[in-house]
């Protein structure tokens, strides 16, 4: 007897950036399985669910334990912050399914991945248009990848002169590779490419600051911390980082020259 698995991007942070879809999952979930940080964001939208909860580094038990629960016939609900197939548990559950031989689609178990709003999108947003052209993001955690392939990735990236949205760039086990992170892109960057620091997007306890590329290695970040570095056309104005896409330099200005405000 199978029920369905939803595995839900809940986005970046409070309830109101949540997708309609996502509520919907969970209004129709009899279970709900997650990580107990994203778990207390959406408590007032699962209070009459089952809540199994759990933490860090239990991806592998949390996928597993929502999948047993749909196999039992069981709504259930597995939720990601940001979008659940970016670093997230969507692909924890396909690994599982292929390798328990557990079909998913409409002969085996019903599978319904529901995307949210990314981090990197929402930091993006607060610093204005930083991603509007080719980017790239590399997670620095070497938990899982190992660090002489994170290295090649920052080198291919930083030479192709892509935009580099930074995941996971430190935690208390980690304090080094995220300067030399900065090391190796300033090795194909100006010192002064901008650089945009969001922490917490989208949460209550949220910083947005901008620095540059010299700079960027003093400024304060964690886990919940993406810093998005700009290609060799990004600039900032105000407190606004854009990449330009070309547009302006293609087909002009339109109406003439525009004057500020005398």
């Amino acid at each position: 007897m199978s029920g369905k698995l939803f595995i839900v991007g809940l986005g970046p942070g409070g309830q109101e950036h949540m997708t309609l879809r996502a509520r919907q999952a969970l209004q129709e979930s009899e279970v709900v399985v997650g990580y107990k940080t994203y778990l207390r964001h959406i408590q007032e939208l699962v209070k009459d669910k089952e809540v199994l909860a759990s933490g860090m580094t239990k991806e592998m038990d949390r996928a597993w334990t929502a999948i047993q629960a749909a196999r039992q016939g069981r709504v259930t609900a597995l939720v990601s912050g940001g979008d659940p197939g970016i670093y997230a548990m969507a692909p924890v559950v396909f690994e599982l399914l292929h390798d328990k031989g557990i079909v998913p689609g409409p002969d085996g178990l019903a599978v319904e991945v529901v995307p949210g709003v990314p981090a990197v999108a929402a930091a993006g947003a607060f610093l204005g248009a930083p991603l509007s052209h080719d980017f790239a993001c590399i997670s620095l955690s070497d938990r899982l990848t190992p660090w002489e392939v994170i290295e090649k990735r920052l080198l291919a990236a930083a030479g192709a002169d892509f935009v580099i949205a930074l995941y996971n760039p430190k935690s208390k086990g980690r304090d080094w590779q995220l300067g030399r992170a900065l090391e190796i892109i300033a090795g194909h960057r100006a010192a002064q490419t901008p650089v945009g620091v969001v922490r917490a997007a989208m949460r209550a306890d949220q910083s947005v600051r901008l620095c540059t590329l010299a700079t960027a290695a003093s400024a304060p970040v964690d886990m919940a911390t993406i810093l998005i570095i700009g290609n060799s056309n990004s600039f900032t104005f105000q407190d606004v980082m854009v990449t330009p896409r070309g547009y302006l330099a293609k087909y002009g200005s339109p109406g003439g020259e525009e004057v500020g405000d005398e």
